[in-house]
């Protein structure tokens, strides 16, 4: 039998004889790696909720926005500014060669009604790319078409909380409902994106042509619109077209080098990216809380280990004696350093993958986990075994044999 092979039923033996003090010395790596497997779980799936919700408001999006106003040094908020206009959105059009989807969006909150049922919901209008730009799909029926768009056609589609409200389980498809004071015809129901990152709820809203929304609804003019949207060519494709962008509605605004843009264009993907950076900011945080567990764990297995090796002095005398080398004595206690630490490690896998999964059926996000962390976890343990364990083998293993079979 290799010496391996003898010493591990001699480790398990001594650790046996003191159960309860073994399993609470291994407490602290099992809350250690379990408050480990937990942390990066809970990062992963609200990582992965937050760029579900983001995808849910559009491809590649770029929201460009009125600048804000200034008058006697007091800056207004976002919109206060200098209006877009049509023509703006037409030098995009023409000028951003990395937009896919240029469109305008103008909105009003308002009542809709059909017979005695009424709701107060957000009215959008807007051309047919607004509805590829925002990745929105149909539940029912169809988009109005480009040549409704242009002449301003009376039709409209109803997100699903707005179909709920008003039909509740019946068929919205060619029944006219009343906005504002404007009869439209639903010609669509739109899928469901459910609530935004802000806790917003997307699927309350209808949707009508921009030019109908203007003219017919609002009795506005058609120079001004309230945003524009712009979906890039891919995510690559972002910052470029933010970047042209930006230099189109400057020289289309005639502001020189030295003048501030009165408009203000919202990047989806940097908003994503920061948000992103402050979730990986309170992971690595929780991370480090679990490291110091793992840490404490440590500490009190090599604390325990110097106990056994003052109990156990006779008993290394006696080995030593006999003939037992240091190497075997130092694998002997380095072995039950190990088996502490990495049982308390699989125990602690264990925990942390119930926790994880109780917290994403809790929070309704899935149950993320990666094997890479988990083989980590065990490998720390494992390695914490070794290192805090690696004193106490020594200590015992150099004892005189003399002075150890003296020791009472």
């Amino acid at each position: 039998m290799s010496a391996l092979g003898s010493i591990v039923p001699l480790a398990f033996g001594a650790l046996r004889r003191n159960r309860m003090r073994s399993s609470l010395t291994s407490l602290g790596v099992i809350i250690g790696v379990g408050a480990l497997i937990v942390t990066v779980s809970s990062g992963e799936g609200s990582k992965a909720v937050l760029q579900a919700q983001l995808a849910t408001l559009g491809t590649n999006l770029l929201i460009i926005l009125p600048g804000s106003s200034t008058s006697g040094g007091a800056r207004g908020g976002p919109g206060s500014g200098k209006p877009l206009t049509h023509a703006d959105l037409l030098d995009l059009v023409a000028g951003v060669s990395a937009a896919r989807y240029s469109a305008p969006v103008d909105r009003t909150t308002t009542q809709v009604v059909i017979d005695n049922q009424n709701w107060l919901t957000t009215v959008y209008g807007s051309t047919p790319e607004f509805f590829a730009i925002r990745d929105w799909t149909l539940a029912r029926g169809r988009f109005f078409t480009s040549g409704e768009a242009d002449s301003g056609a009376k039709v409209c589609l109803l997100g699903q909380t707005v179909a709920t409200q008003l039909f509740g389980n019946g068929d919205p498809l060619g029944q006219v409902v009343r906005v504002k004071i404007m009869p439209c015809e639903v010609v669509g129901v739109l899928g469901g994106k459910g609530q935004s990152s802000q806790g917003q709820d997307q699927d309350d809203l209808v949707v009508m042509p921009w030019v109908t929304f203007k003219s017919r609804m609002m009795s506005q003019d058609r120079v001004h619109v309230g945003s524009i949207l712009i979906s890039a060519l891919s995510p690559d494709e972002v910052s470029h077209a933010q970047s042209q962008a930006m230099g189109v509605l400057r020289q289309a605004h005639r502001l020189s080098d030295k003048e501030l843009d009165d408009f203000t264009v919202r990047n989806l993907a940097d908003l994503a990216a920061t948000q992103e950076q402050a979730a990986d900011t309170q992971t690595g945080m929780l991370r480090n809380v679990a490291a110091v567990s793992l840490l404490v764990g440590g500490i009190g297995i090599m604390n325990i280990m110097l106990v056994s090796v003052t109990e156990r002095t006779r008993e290394i005398g006696i080995r030593l004696a006999i003939g037992a080398s240091e190497n075997r004595v130092l694998l002997q206690f380095l072995v039950e350093a190990i088996v502490l630490s990495a049982a308390g490690g699989l125990v602690g896998i264990a925990l942390g993958l119930g926790g994880s999964l109780a917290l994403s059926a809790i929070n309704h996000w899935p149950f993320i986990v990666s094997p890479g962390w988990v083989l980590m976890a065990f490998g720390l343990s494992m390695g914490i075994g070794v290192v805090f364990g690696f004193y106490p083998a020594r200590k015992a293993a150099r004892m005189n044999p003399i002075d150890a079979l003296r020791f009472e």
